[in-house]
Formats: C-alpha cells, structure tokens, sequence
C-alpha cells in the first residue's frame, strides 16, 4: 500500500498530479482543490490511497490525511465507489462531511454529483456511527487563490467533475463577487461554493 509520497510536481491537470520521484514519474488523481494548489517544479506531498481492479491500479492523492481517511470511509458504504468517494472530498472538507451524515442532512449530501436522495440516506445510516474518526480535520484551506487565476482553476476542477465547460462558467460567475470582494479566499473554498451553486 501505497500511504504518502513525496516529490517534485512534474504535471498538472484540473484533477490530477503527475509527481516526480527521482526520475519515476506517478500519476495521482486528486480533489480540484488539491491540483489547483500544485505548481509545476514545485516540490508536493500527498497523502494517498491506492484503489486496485481486475485491469487497475490507480493511486488518488490527497493534501490531508483527513481527506485520504474521509474517502476511504465513504467507499465502505454500498454501491460508493473512488469516483463518488472523490467528489464527496471535493465538495466537503472531512469535517463538514463527518457534521452533514452526523446530523442526516441529506439535501447538503445531495451536492454531491453523483449522489441522489437514496444514496445519501443510504450513506447516513451506514456511516453515522463511523464518521466520528474523520475528527475536525483542516480541510488544507491554508492555500490562497492566486488573483487572476482562480476562475480557471475552479473551471477546470468542476469539468474534471463531469461539469460541462457552460455550466462550470456559468458557477465561476456565481461566486464571481465573492472571489473580488476577498481576494484571499482560498481556491478551495470557491470550488465548494461554486459546486453547491451548481446543486441548488
């Protein structure tokens, strides 16, 4: 099992990072959030989980270790697989996921793309008794968005989530006030903004 690596970021796309280790490149899937914070040259560190299939291997990377934790969990409950499991560590920070199936609040779960009323109920009751161990994790919001830069960062993540390039334009306008009026908002947390403007 593959916990953590360690390298230099060799590539980045809206919901990957290739990572260079001494020559051997990996290829990691990640939350938008955590891509849009690499920088090409820049050293990175993710935390990781390794996801095995009869014709695959794929490793998903993580800038917490709360969040790796928080879809490992997720993928313990019935028909939740890495790519629902990602983008409920996309949308929610592990805490604010562990708060929502916590309380049952299934209309917040239901932001997840991928996940209906059915599914998220089926996650409270298998997982309320479980979420405790997500604890009150960071959430790795200590990143800013870089002026003039955010809007395709968070572009590129909600297409990386199947969001078609029209709608993920039209939610970049949505938190749009938001991102000029607090220059400092971490890419992160208009990310989340944008995909529950997209759930409503």
């Amino acid at each position: 099992m593959i916990a953590r690596l360690t390298g230099t970021v060799a590539a980045v796309g809206g919901t990957w990072l290739v990572v260079d280790l001494s020559g051997f490149g990996l290829k990691a899937l990640c939350p938008p959030a955590t891509a849009s914070r690499a920088r090409v040259g820049e050293p990175v560190t993710l935390h990781t989980s390794l996801v095995v299939r009869e014709d695959s291997l794929t490793l998903y990377g993580f800038a917490e270790p709360e969040e790796r934790d928080c879809f490992e969990l997720v993928q313990g409950a019935t028909g939740i697989g890495p790519k629902i499991a990602q983008a409920v560590v996309s949308v929610f920070s592990p805490d604010e996921f562990r708060i929502a199936v916590s309380s049952g609040n299934i209309a917040a779960i239901t932001r997840v793309p991928g996940i209906g009323p059915k599914g998220a109920q089926r996650l409270v009751l298998e997982l309320k008794d479980k979420v405790a161990v997500l604890g009150g994790g960071s959430g790795g919001g200590a990143a800013q968005a870089v002026a003039g830069s955010w809007r395709d960062q968070v572009r590129a993540g909600l297409e990386g989530l199947g969001y078609s390039t029209r709608d993920a334009e039209a939610a970049c306008d949505r938190v749009a006030e938001v991102a000029n009026e607090s220059p400092e908002t971490p890419v992160a947390v208009l990310l989340r903004a944008a995909l529950r403007s997209l759930a409503r």
